[in-house]
């Protein structure tokens, strides 16, 4: 609603479906909704989508996430015989949570894609005093707000902090090591022993504002995601490609 509203004020249509014939059809148009969604409909729409890398977390150096993270598939962490914090890389099949061990994790469900070889991140389990979800465009972090205290939702103003450490981060990564999109979303925050550490990256069309400035979400929703002619050349990596076993294209919503 907070970004439909934000579109609305800048004279953009929110529409409720990609069409597919008339004056709309012709439009440059841009996504904001789920991804199994987005990989029914957005090929089709000619819409590209930016998100980081699955590895990218864990490609990450150990002084950026303090903890130990790997990227395996479902069938692999099944063999889990320890706690571990266990997650889909990008959208939301797989519960986030920490699992007492492998035989914890949920059955397989081609319905919503829990499949053993669906990729996923296996990390230590550490517990985050805050988290911020930070919105990047171009290495900088133009809004952004806290979403979380203790692992409980909890909206709040964005930290400087996190500002700080946020662009430290996008820095690093474009100098050396995994790289990110130009438009992306950035979650960090404190651990309880007061290190800064990455949560996880996440495309910015699929990203609650939670209190960040729904103009400047706005402006980092549209720069990643929309037509392919308009994609920069170094963005190029990070197109989404839709999911092995998707359905044909279906009625499409935005």
């Amino acid at each position: 609603m907070l970004l439909a509203e934000a579109a609305a004020r800048r004279g953009l249509p929110v529409l409720a479906r990609v069409p597919e014939q008339g004056p709309d059809a012709r439009r440059d148009l841009h996504w904001y909704g789920g991804p199994l969604a987005a990989d029914r409909v957005a090929a089709p729409a000619g819409i590209a989508l930016l998100e980081p890398a699955d590895t990218w977390l864990a490609a990450l150096p150990y002084e950026l996430t303090h903890r130990r993270i790997k990227s395996t598939t479902l069938g692999e962490a099944r063999a889990l015989r320890r706690p571990a914090f266990v997650k889909p890389p990008s959208d939301k099949s797989l519960p986030a949570a920490v699992y007492a061990d492998g035989s914890r994790l949920p059955p397989t469900d081609a319905a919503t894609r829990i499949t053993d070889d669906a990729a996923v991140l296996v990390s230590e389990v550490v517990e985050f005093a805050a988290e911020y979800r930070c919105f990047v465009r171009d290495g900088r972090v133009v809004t952004g707000g806290r979403y979380a205290v203790r692992g409980l939702l909890d909206p709040g103003p964005l930290a400087s902090r996190a500002r700080t450490f946020a662009e430290r981060v996008v820095a690093r990564c474009a100098g050396a090591g995994p790289g990110l999109p130009g438009a992306v979303v950035l979650d960090v925050g404190p651990l309880t022993g007061g290190r800064w550490a990455v949560v996880e990256a996440n495309m910015a069309w699929y990203a609650h504002c939670y209190t960040a400035d729904p103009e400047r979400v706005l402006d980092v929703v549209l720069a990643a995601t929309g037509p392919h002619h308009a994609v920069a050349p170094a963005d190029r990596p990070f197109l989404r490609s839709p999911r092995p076993g998707q359905p044909p294209s279906a009625p499409p919503r935005l």
